[in-house]
């Protein structure tokens, strides 16, 4: 690779010459990229071919770590599972897919057809038939509240009311949502992630998170949810007409990896009804079986209006998808919301290969019974150890909130060969692939145990 650096003489003509490229060795990656890129992630260069599974390699030096980070939960298959890199025709589509990438709104092709047929069929909801398709998790709850905007004003236009009515959005206290437009007004984990960009004043409620073990904590969070409920009623009752949905995430992720309990998002889909807001579940991180089922909310008995799905859709390819019910898609007239290149044919390929495992009949009922065992040996561990004031989280997402800072743990742990990441500055995330073994779990907390 060479650079081309062109210069004007000093009679009007110009000069060519090329620079050639830095070489670029494990060795010499951090270097290069500091030289244009915040690099303060993991003192890792990953090696892409000899990563397998649950195992991340060093390429500097062999290094193998056990991965229960999983690229913040959006390898659910892990590194190079053998249904990806091991089926021929999946790698000969995938390297076709990848030579173009057509503007999918308007120029469709039999990769996308392929994809969206399974998609329905394995993994969709008769509840939230229609789909649009974008390139990122952000995207994907911008598009979803745009979708809502765009309803709630038809709604109240229809019922004789002003259409510039529905322009709030009711969400919770420590949600993520993303980092852009709209997203910045609705995530509130760190300060630093928002606090110096303009947002929007929406209302915000307390999340009345479920606390382990529940039965010690049931009148706690059953007090914590009533508060929440009246902070719903009073918002809606304070801007009439004018908020167009609820958002959240049926476990909070970024914001601790909060389990929010089934009978207040049931409340909250009463409440919606009562003033025509669209109900809008954010399943970035815990959608396609994460949690032990298709998605997250299948365990609470709430069907929303909208659903946002990403990370783990195309195996970190950029892809992602909302999901809407019929009521909701009615509304959007040719025109109103469209994207360049969102479900293009490489991504579909992928995306196509990751649904077909998920959607084996045994592979969920394995998620579930490995979710189980982690949840059961979490819990020794907090008895165990007087670092440790909380876990919780369901199937192969969880959350361990210690005394001390997360960030410590994360660099002991990385230290004795196990990746894992923060959910705020107290507690340690776990998010394994989907498809980590029994005894790759047990390896990982013993390291986690032995670090607290």
């Amino acid at each position: 690779m060479t650079r081309c650096n062109r210069t004007i003489g000093a009679y009007g003509g110009s000069m060519t010459t090329f620079v050639p490229a830095p070489l670029v060795t494990p060795a010499t990656v951090h270097d290069v990229l500091r030289q244009s890129l915040l690099v303060d992630g993991f003192d890792l260069v990953l090696d892409l071919e000899r990563s397998r599974g649950s195992r991340l390699v060093d390429a500097r030096d062999g290094t193998s770590y056990l991965d229960l980070f999983t690229f913040f939960a959006s390898s659910a298959l892990g590194m190079n599972h053998p249904a990806l890199v091991g089926d021929p025709e999946f790698r000969e589509d995938l390297l076709a897919a990848a030579m173009n990438k057509p503007s999918n709104s308007d120029v469709y092709t039999e990769a996308m057809a392929r994809f969206v047929a399974t998609f329905a069929r394995v993994l969709g909801d008769p509840g939230l038939p229609h789909l649009f398709f974008v390139e990122g998790g952000a995207l994907a709850v911008e598009n979803a509240l745009k979708v809502a905007f765009d309803w709630k004003s038809r709604w109240n236009e229809a019922h004789g009311r002003s259409p510039a009515l529905g322009t709030k959005v009711l969400h919770l206290r420590r949600a993520f949502h993303g980092r852009s437009g709209y997203t910045l007004s609705l995530t509130n984990t760190e300060p630093v992630k928002t606090a110096l960009f303009p947002t929007f004043d929406w209302p915000r409620i307390d999340v009345p998170a479920i606390r382990f073990p529940l039965p010690a904590h049931l009148d706690e969070v059953r007090s914590a949810e009533a508060t929440a409920l009246e902070q719903a009623r009073a918002a809606f009752a304070a801007h009439p007409h004018d908020i167009a949905c609820f958002v959240a995430e049926p476990i909070q992720g970024e914001g601790g990896v909060q389990p929010v309990p089934a009978q207040f998002l049931r409340s909250l889909r009463l409440l919606c009804d009562e003033a025509d807001a669209a109900l809008i579940f954010d399943e970035i991180q815990v959608g396609l079986g994460r949690t032990g089922t298709f998605w997250a909310h299948e365990a609470t008995g709430v069907t929303p209006d909208l659903l946002t799905v990403a990370k783990p859709l195309a195996g970190g390819l950029p892809m992602a998808a909302v999901l809407l019910t019929e009521r909701i898609a009615q509304a959007i007239q040719p025109g109103d919301h469209a994207t360049t290149f969102g479900g293009g044919p490489l991504v579909a390929t992928a995306a196509l290969a990751v649904c077909r495992k998920i959607g084996e009949p045994a592979f969920l009922a394995e998620v579930q019974r490995k979710g189980e065992l982690l949840g059961e040996r979490l819990g020794a561990i907090a008895l165990s150890s007087d670092k440790v004031t909380a876990i919780r989280g369901a199937g192969m997402i969880w959350g361990v909130e210690i005394t001390g800072a997360a960030s410590e743990v994360i660099g002991r742990s990385m230290e004795a060969g196990l990746l894992v990441i923060s959910a705020g500055p107290n507690v340690v995330r776990i998010v394994p692939p989907l498809t980590v073994s029994d005894e790759e779990l047990l390896e990982g907390l013993a390291i986690l145990e032995a670090v607290l």
